[in-house]
């Protein structure tokens, strides 16, 4: 199919002024996110870099607040320059924050308290306790205690904004131990608590007694994903612990030193996206014909690197005698010489995939962040990031409308945060028209 036409920005805020969309307040709403869509994907519009800050202590980043020093320190990153938004007393290292989540009240509902709808921070201490912090002053409203046998270390949400996962640190099976032939029993535990109140749904072990040999797991809309060193991944009914959801295990096919990964579409769609180092395959979990109680996983879209078909490349070697000797080798999906995706996110207000893309050439990494139709996974726009990319560092990298974030970890735990912000050239005119229609 051809390009569609693009709605017209003018008249869309022409209309607008006219109350052409009073009826309903949503569509307000609806209509400025769809504007703002148009603006950040045209040919004309840039992201500039406007401020980069360095840290000794971890950076972190939730809807418009960028925290340092391990969650104390909040700044505001909506403004052109940082404007600190409020800093928490210091505490010692055994009370840090280890990770956290941002929570923003429900709609519709009667809360107990009139600080309940306003934004918190969902914090995980480092000795097992989590807090509900004031996102705009930094005050406690609630905490609770987790547990003593084991250590809790990161957070996600099951269900956005409702239910959340607290995972701990894996058990590492000892020297002697490994030794002895003993293996430990227990991965890992799953804590998973309602939000407002908190209040514990239940714990989870993760044991290799019961679901073999697996490297990690977590928790997402209420199916258990359960990880494996040979690649495989199995998906559980959480409430009851038994295998369903017909090609329930999937494999990439890739040949890797860095494993993939899958987790549940965060659009609330269903969907599911696994990726590789040169693929980003989005699946959908739809019921069986002729059997509601049987569901099964099929393909979406797929999202390919940019890479040359033939990857099998030739060596010559020449022997003593002046032979001329071929030899094949196959090269490594994630070979840092060819284009790999690094990391996959979704944008909920303006319904776009963002896929960060790394090529490494000698010493020097180049990285660009696409934007992806969220229906069809057509690509809109590529955006180049300034400042190298160093593979062998952890890298985040965050899109939020009219923003996009870079956190880089250095060696000797040097933190660097670099913001980009949107610019509209009005010099440069589009030439060109990208839809989301299926090709």
């Amino acid at each position: 199919m051809g390009p569609t036409q693009k709605p017209n920005v003018c008249r869309q805020l022409s209309r607008r002024a006219l109350g052409f969309f009073s009826r309903d307040a949503g569509v307000v709403q609806r209509t400025n996110l769809g504007i703002l869509r148009v603006l950040v994907c045209q040919e004309s519009t840039k992201f500039k870099n406007v401020w980069t800050t360095h840290s000794k202590s971890p950076i972190a980043y939730e809807r418009g607040r960028i925290y340092f020093d391990n969650y104390r320190c909040c700044v505001s990153s909506v403004a052109s320059e940082p404007r600190k938004l409020y800093e928490m007393p210091k505490c010692s290292k055994s009370e840090k924050i280890e990770d956290a989540l941002l929570w923003e009240c429900p709609v519709g509902e009667i809360l107990p308290n009139p600080s309940d709808y306003k934004s918190s921070l969902i914090a995980l201490t480092a000795h097992n306790w989590l807090f509900r912090i004031s996102a705009t002053t930094g005050k406690v409203l609630e905490k609770i205690y987790l547990a003593s046998y084991c250590k809790f270390r990161y957070l996600s949400w099951d269900t956005p904004q409702e239910v959340i996962a607290v995972k701990s640190a894996q058990n590492k099976c000892s020297a002697l131990a490994r030794q002895a032939g003993i293996q430990q029993p227990i991965l890992l535990y799953l804590a998973v608590f309602h939000v407002l109140p908190f209040s514990l749904i239940g714990i989870l072990e993760i044991s290799k007694k019961i679901f073999g040999n697996v490297t990690d797991a977590t928790l997402s809309h209420g199916i258990l994903i359960v990880m494996y060193s040979s690649g495989l991944v199995r998906l559980y009914s959480f409430q009851a612990i038994i295998e369903q959801a017909k090609n329930g295990i999937q494999e990439m096919e890739c040949c890797s030193l860095e494993s993939d990964w899958i987790y549940f579409h965060p659009d609330a769609s269903g969907r599911i996206i696994h990726v590789g180092p040169n693929q980003v395959k989005v699946l959908k979990l739809n019921e069986v014909e002729n059997n509601s109680a049987q569901h099964q996983i099929s393909e979406d879209f797929v999202i390919l690197a940019n890479r040359e078909k033939n990857k099998n490349e030739n060596l010559l070697t020449v022997t003593a005698s002046g032979r001329v000797v071929k030899k094949k080798f196959n090269l490594l999906d994630d070979d840092p010489e060819q284009e790999t995706f690094k990391i996959v996110d979704y944008e909920d207000e303006l319904d776009l995939l963002s896929v960060v893309a790394v090529t490494q050439i000698d010493a020097e990494g180049k990285a660009h962040l696409d934007f992806h139709c969220n229906e069809y996974g057509t690509l809109l726009k590529s955006i180049p990031l300034e400042e190298s990319w160093d593979v062998t560092y952890s890298h985040e990298v965050y899109f939020d409308r009219d923003l996009v974030l870079h956190i880089e970890q250095k060696p000797s735990r040097v933190f660097s945060c670099y913001v980009y912000q949107m610019v509209c050239d009005p010099g440069e005119e589009e030439t060109t028209n990208r839809s989301c229609e299926k090709e």
